[in-house]
């Protein structure tokens, strides 16, 4: 039995310190890297109630993993406020012994709605997607023509209610390249910290070409001409993103650079999809179920086995083997089932 707290270790010694979990699968945009609308039309059949793990099922699992030493919670989805409730389930997952951070990924749109009853419930912190400034080139990448207004709101709406917030742009050629100075500049100087992400190849829909990455240097090499960066130290061990001070004291930006430098040594991620499948990574191509395991009846200390076995034997590394050109083709787990 694993001592209460202790993490466990992968087959590469690394630790389980996150825990992912989505809620939902659906979204109210389309997104072309992550839910093209070509893909998920209106006739996409999409998760039934009973499907979804309720919130009792992913605060029982939550405790199972705080026991295993998971300290670091996030909630995503699809998008995650189109779950009904949801604060009632961040309330739950707040009071478990060891969880220390609870963050949301979110679109923003709701958040005018909802952030209060959040933040009050013991979110600390939003990463809310905005992939452009500019309303037109917003427009034609969420795929729903909604302009860049209501995510600010939904920005403004956070701050208001006490939560830290962080922005995630995806950047991609022939996309929005062209956002990538308009949106620092729009957060510079603010207590936003803007994050860019580097293209991914998560899913099979989103049409991924390394020709279509926009890498960390460049990203970096683009904002520095403008507005003069330097490096800063990471937060915490594990952090995936690369962190840069402006040097006139603006505040910093930082950028997810799982392409063109892999972080997997340092992973210490597991992800729940909305469902109940675990997938101990990002790219992965099947899942763990345990839902089946769950309302199979096992015990809380069964439910512990088998997640300690899982993680015990983990052995990804897929960021790693794409730049070693292995396993580049295989199938992968949609983004908008399992969340960032």
């Amino acid at each position: 039995m694993q001592n209460e707290g202790s993490p466990i270790k992968d087959h590469f010694g690394r630790s389980l310190k996150d825990l992912r979990i989505s809620v939902i699968d659906k979204c109210n945009f389309r997104c072309t890297y992550c839910m093209p609308k070509e893909i998920f039309g209106k006739d996409h059949v999409f998760l039934s109630e009973s499907e979804l793990l309720s919130f009792d099922e992913i605060v029982r699992l939550a405790k199972t993993f705080a026991k295993l030493g998971v300290e670091k919670i996030r909630i995503t989805g699809g998008e995650p406020l189109m779950r009904r409730n949801l604060d009632e389930l961040i309330a739950q997952l707040t009071v478990i012994p060891g969880i220390k951070d609870i963050a949301l990924t979110t679109n923003a749109v709701f958040l005018p709605k909802t952030a209060a009853k959040l933040k009050a419930a013991g979110l600390k912190r939003v990463n809310i997607s905005l992939d452009a400034i500019e309303d037109e080139v917003f427009k034609q990448i969420n795929g729903k023509g909604v302009v860049a207004r209501p995510v600010l709101k939904g920005i403004e709406a956070a701050q208001e209610a006490g939560l830290e917030v962080k922005i995630n742009m995806v950047a991609k050629k022939g996309m929005n390249e062209s956002q990538v100075l308009p949106m620092a500049r729009y957060f510079k100087g603010t207590n936003v910290i803007l994050r860019y992400i580097e293209f991914m190849d998560v899913g099979n829909h989103n049409g991924w070409d390394l020709n279509n990455v926009i890498t960390k240097k460049q990203i970096i090499d683009m904002i520095d001409k403008e507005m003069p960066l330097e490096p800063a130290e990471e937060n915490y061990y594990g952090e995936v993103a690369s962190r840069y001070r402006y040097k006139d004291g603006g505040g910093e930006i930082g950028v997810i650079s799982s392409v063109s430098d892999s972080f997997c040594g340092t992973c210490t991620r597991i992800r729940l999809s909305a469902d109940g499948k675990l997938y101990t990574c990002l790219f992965a191509s099947s899942g763990f179920d345990i839902r089946e395991k769950i309302r199979g009846e096992l015990t809380d200390e069964q439910l512990e086995e088998e997640v300690t076995s899982l993680w015990g034997n983990r052995k990804d590394r897929y960021s790693e083997e794409r730049s070693e050109q292995k396993n580049n083709n295989r199938k992968k787990i949609e983004m908008s089932y399992i969340g960032g």
